[in-house]
């Protein structure tokens, strides 16, 4: 890192960039995500530089950035090649709330903005709180969340934690905690046996096909289908595992299980 406070951050996912307008640091912020889309302003206020797997390393490198901003093994390649360009960078590697909650704070650790970022953090772990107080007496759910369909891949550890706090119990609370999603596949007879009464879909990057879901072989039979319970929750909202899925992912499962 050149200098600290860090003055040019480039962030290659969405949750960084939100956590950052949330803690009033966006003027350090010199590009993002292709995916970035919270807040709206995001789209027409910064220049995108990366995909999720691939990035402009010229264009990143000519933004000259004090600290990069990365998450998980799928971006190590980004990751490497500028280290070997010499640029700061810090990778994230969150899975769960817990690790969501504690970016936020490291985030704010790495930006001199320390309170700002504890306010937040307790803010969101809060409001968790509460909400799952709120259903803590009620009839639990049964819940199957689908990240992909072909192959069939189950919810990773943050979203198994927000059904959770939301009164459900995810299906395949073992597999959520494999942060790599092609440990995460389901056969369509292992969703038939464990009769989720909710099926919570977010396939990143295209739109759910209910309908798909509905007419696969011998899933008339399962609770959720037989009872119209199948939901679409925006990969925006879930799959960024930061602010979006604390607060709006959150509501969506919740009203999904309401």
């Amino acid at each position: 890192m050149r200098r600290f406070p860090p003055e040019r951050i480039v962030c290659l996912t969405e949750e960084t960039v939100e956590t950052l307008y949330l803690l009033g640091a966006e003027d350090r912020i010199v590009g993002v995500s292709g995916y970035a889309v919270r807040p709206p302003r995001v789209r027409k206020e910064k220049p995108r530089v990366s995909a999720f797997t691939s990035a402009d390393i010229p264009k990143i490198l000519a933004l000259a950035p004090d600290l990069v901003l990365a998450f998980s093994d799928l971006q190590a390649g980004i990751v490497a090649d500028l280290a070997r360009a010499g640029v700061a960078v810090h990778l994230f590697n969150q899975r769960d709330v817990a690790g969501c909650l504690a970016m936020v704070r490291t985030l704010g650790a790495l930006v001199g903005l320390p309170e700002r970022a504890e306010a937040l953090a307790a803010g969101f772990e809060a409001r968790l709180a509460e909400a799952a107080a709120a259903v803590r007496d009620r009839p639990t759910l049964r819940v199957y969340f689908e990240e992909w369909d072909a192959p069939m891949i189950s919810g990773i550890g943050w979203v198994s934690d927000l059904i959770g706090l939301a009164g459900g119990r995810d299906v395949f609370p073992a597999l959520s905690r494999q942060p790599a999603a092609q440990d995460r596949i389901v056969t369509p007879e292992q969703v038939i046996e464990a009769a989720p009464d909710v099926i919570l879909a977010s396939w990143c990057g295209k739109r759910v096909n209910v309908d798909r879901i509905r007419s696969r072989p011998g899933w008339a039979a399962i609770p959720a289908v037989r009872d119209g319970r199948i939901h679409e929750i925006k990969s925006p909202l879930i799959l960024q595992p930061g602010p979006a899925a604390l607060t709006d992912g959150f509501d969506a499962i919740r009203a999904c299980l309401g």
